[in-house]
């Protein structure tokens, strides 16, 4: 098989197999979203390294709610001098600092991210939302997760201290296929499921709170304002809405 064909073969099995398990903890994970949004709350997503791509794709995005929030720490990131972000999210103190300087209450909620679950920030994040009675919702690869030894001191990792766990079945290493005579797989695994994941709960929550007569703030593509000043209207008022509360709106 041709390396191309057998990396979409692999990523549509690992896709396939998350729909197959996930179904009840999408709900709860679901339900969460639907209950921050009830109370006027924030959905705020955090990731370090790569699972920051998640997280920035939901926010201020067509088709998603506008009560989303990403929290994007550039030195942790890996936007801009990538190889220092590694030693930014495995230090202590990140994640308290980012629940803490963007002031979220047990009114909000957090998707963390992290596909191994076992870097410092993200874990330090999911503790202290914890402490401070925040839902924590976390993304990871529940498998490559048990193959790894903890990093962090209190000898957790990122789905021992979620609320609910979404297993993205990545695979062990994020990496996908074997290519002969070459010593390594690759083609990363996780980011997809991770973003299937993610948009799986928010259209959940949207399902959730239109049967209860609720109407949640979503935007429309920006084509669509261009062309029809309806949609430009509605998307604006959501801006002004939420342009207070989301620090980087």
């Amino acid at each position: 098989m041709e390396t191309w064909k057998n990396y979409f073969e692999t990523m549509q099995e690992v896709v396939e197999k998350v729909k197959n398990t996930q179904g009840d903890n999408i709900k709860k994970a679901a339900q969460i979203l639907a209950e921050t949004t009830n109370k006027d709350g924030i959905i705020y997503g955090f990731g370090t390294g790569h699972s920051h791509l998640v997280v920035d794709d939901a926010f201020w995005r067509a088709a998603t709610p506008a009560n989303y929030c990403a929290l994007l720490e550039q030195s942790a990131t890996g936007s801009f001098e990538i190889t220092k972000s590694y030693y930014i999210e495995n230090t202590y103190g990140i994640g308290k600092l980012i629940v803490d300087y963007h002031r979220i209450t047990p009114n909000d909620c957090m998707i963390i991210i992290s596909n191994s679950g076992n870097n410092i920030a993200p874990v330090d994040a999911a503790i202290r939302a914890k402490e401070k009675g925040i839902p924590v919702i976390a993304i990871t690869a529940v498998e490559y997760s048990n193959f790894l030894k903890t990093k962090h001191k209190d000898g957790v990792k990122l789905k021992d201290v979620a609320d609910v766990v979404l297993d993205n079945c990545s695979m062990i290493g994020d990496a996908a296929v074997e290519v002969e005579n070459f010593p390594m797989k690759v083609g990363a695994t996780s980011t997809i499921p991770n973003v299937f994941l993610q948009n799986a709960i928010l259209c959940e929550m949207v399902d959730i709170l239109v049967k209860e007569g609720f109407t949640p703030d979503v935007y429309y593509n920006g084509h669509m304002a261009f062309m029809d000043e309806n949609c430009a209207d509605h998307n604006d008022k959501l801006v002004d809405k939420y342009f207070y509360r989301i620090r980087n709106l």
